[in-house]
């Protein structure tokens, strides 16, 4: 493997390119060499200034490495330790919902029930599928058709009333939404109707 060091210097700026050729070029945040691990930052995918796309990268797995710029500080610190038992539990539990996921979906989850999971993911940890379920934190559960009464726990708990709560504004949206819809389309229904009545007026014979 061409340009592979025994170390990295944190800052540096590396690029690699996976067995599967695609090149993933960045600056060195942290790098085990143990395990051959190495995080990377890199712009963001979606454009944002403010933000960056982070990689951990098993070098296990690259064809090819290749310093573009050597970061050597005169009063050299010691790299950023990772937590690599905490990365790998973090990487095998998206795998293990991922996998959830595709068993929900396989087991016919309707549309409804896939868009309340999004919307609870985005602001409460532990959101998991069991089946056709909706498990929050392991306290709460949601079935089908996932309405709020469907919402199950101990309903004195602090999670069972936040979760009730989050499925009440959850449908309340979607209710607000699809009106604000048939409104807008009952709108310009209204107005291709005028329009053809114009255009028949017009038409006449005097």
């Amino acid at each position: 493997m061409a340009g592979l060091s025994d170390c990295f210097s944190i800052g540096s700026i590396v690029s690699c390119q996976t067995c599967h050729s695609e090149i993933i070029e960045g600056e060195v945040v942290a790098f085990e060499p143990h395990t051959k691990t190495l995080i990377l930052k890199c712009p963001a995918s979606d454009g944002k200034p403010n933000l960056n796309d982070v990689h951990i990268i098993n070098l296990s797995f690259v064809s090819d490495v290749q310093v573009k710029k050597e970061v050597t500080a005169l009063n050299e610190t010691s790299p950023p330790s990772l937590n690599l038992a905490r990365i790998q539990t973090r990487l095998k539990n998206s795998i293990e919902e991922k996998k959830r996921l595709v068993s929900a979906l396989a087991a016919g989850v309707s549309p409804e029930g896939q868009q309340l999971f999004f919307t609870i993911t985005k602001t409460m940890p532990e959101v998991s599928w069991e089946g056709k379920n909706i498990v929050i934190m392991n306290e709460v559960t949601i079935t089908p058709p996932y309405k709020p009464d469907n919402v199950k726990g101990q309903s004195d708990s602090k999670a069972y009333i936040h979760v009730r709560k989050m499925v009440e504004k959850h449908l309340k949206d979607i209710q607000s939404s699809a009106l604000s819809t048939n409104n807008s389309l009952d709108s310009s229904h209204n107005n291709n109707i005028s329009i053809s009545s114009s255009i028949s007026s017009n038409a006449a014979p005097h």
